[in-house]
């Protein structure tokens, strides 16, 4: 019965749980940031090879 009150109160796991989910919702956040900065990237990209063509012709 002891080991059963020591195993229910014990908290180790729920904190490791925790810092998963803050890992994820981190990761996420990243995922959706670089997405906006890609299409950002492009648009540059197009903007710089469109000068880039028009200069050599």
């Amino acid at each position: 019965m002891l080991y059963l009150k020591k195993f229910l109160s014990d908290e180790d796991g729920a904190t490791a749980i925790e810092y998963g989910l803050i890992a994820s919702l981190i990761s996420v956040g990243a995922i959706a940031a670089m997405r906006g900065l890609s299409d950002a990237m492009n648009d540059a990209y197009a903007l710089i090879s469109t000068a880039v063509s028009n200069a050599v012709n």
